[in-house]
C-alpha cells in the first residue's frame, strides 16, 4: 500500500512498515515543510492542472472562504468560533476558479474571516503575480478588509451575495470552493485539525491538495492519450 494512501486513510508512520523509519520520513517531512518545499510544489502543479485543463497557467481570478474544524488532545493554538460552534481552528482558503488551492491558512477558529483574509491574501499575490480578483461571500464584506488589502495595486475583493429565495440555490463560484473543502475532506488527516503546530496544519492542507491535482493530470494526460486529442478549453 502506499504512503500517500496510509496517511489519507489515518495510519501514522510508524506502522508504515515497508518505508524508512519514521524518524527519517519525519526528518524529510519537516525539511519540506519549514523550507516551502510543498508551497513550491503546489504553486507548479497549480499551473501544470490549469495547462491540462487548456486555461492559462497563471490564474487572473480565484476564491476565498474558511472552514472551522475540531482540533484534539494534541494542544496547540485553538479557539471558539461562535457561529458554528466549533472550539478547535480556522482554515483560511483560497482557489483558482477551477477549484485548485493556491494557498492556506491556519489560525484559532476565533478569528474572523475578514481578519484572517489579509495575510492569506498577500500570501497568493507573492505566489501568483497576475492574480488580481478574490470572490467572497459576505463574511469578508465591510471596510475592514478593503483598507487592509488598499496597497494592492490592482485588486478587488468581490462580494457574491446570497439568494433571498427560500430555497437551496447554487451561488456562482462560491460552490467551486465548497467543492474544493469537500475535496480536502477526504484526506482523513483533515477530518480533525490533529496538529500540534499551525506550521503542520498548513502543511497538511498542501499535501491533500499535491495529491488530488496529481492524480488530475494523470487522469487528463490518460484521456488524452486514449483519446489523441486535446482537452477542450
Amino acid at each position: 500500500m502506499r504512503s500517500s494512501t496510509l496517511q489519507r486513510r489515518g495510519v501514522s508512520g510508524r506502522n508504515c512498515r515497508d518505508f524508512p523509519p519514521f524518524t527519517t520520513v519525519q526528518y524529510h517531512y519537516y525539511r519540506m515543510r519549514d523550507r516551502g518545499l510543498l508551497d513550491a510544489i503546489n504553486a507548479v502543479l497549480v499551473a501544470g492542472v490549469r495547462v491540462a485543463e487548456g486555461r492559462e497557467a497563471e490564474p487572473t481570478a480565484g476564491i476565498i472562504d474558511s472552514q472551522s474544524v475540531k482540533t484534539t488532545a494534541a494542544g496547540g493554538p485553538r479557539g471558539y468560533d461562535a457561529g458554528k460552534r466549533i472550539k478547535g481552528r480556522k482554515r483560511h482558503i483560497a482557489t483558482d476558479t477551477a477549484g485548485n488551492l493556491l494557498d492556506g491558512l491556519v489560525r484559532p477558529a476565533d478569528i474572523q474571516d475578514r481578519d484572517g483574509a489579509p495575510e492569506l491574501i498577500e500570501r497568493c499575490r507573492d505566489a501568483y503575480l497576475s492574480l488580481s480578483r478574490l470572490f467572497a461571500d459576505g463574511g469578508y464584506a465591510g471596510q475592514k478588509l478593503q483598507n487592509a488589502i488598499a496597497h494592492l495595486d490592482r485588486f478587488a475583493i468581490e462580494i457574491v451575495k446570497r439568494s433571498d429565495a427560500h430555497r437551496f440555490i447554487v451561488l456562482p463560484l462560491r460552490w467551486v470552493i465548497e467543492r474544493t473543502i469537500a475535496w480536502l475532506n477526504r484526506c482523513r488527516r483533515l477530518a480533525k485539525d490533529w496538529e500540534a503546530t499551525i506550521a503542520s496544519s498548513e502543511a497538511w492542507l498542501l499535501i491533500a491538495s499535491i495529491r488530488r491535482m496529481t492524480r488530475r493530470i494523470a487522469k487528463i494526460e490518460l484521456r488524452v492519450g486514449l483519446s489523441g486529442s486535446q482537452p477542450s478549453r
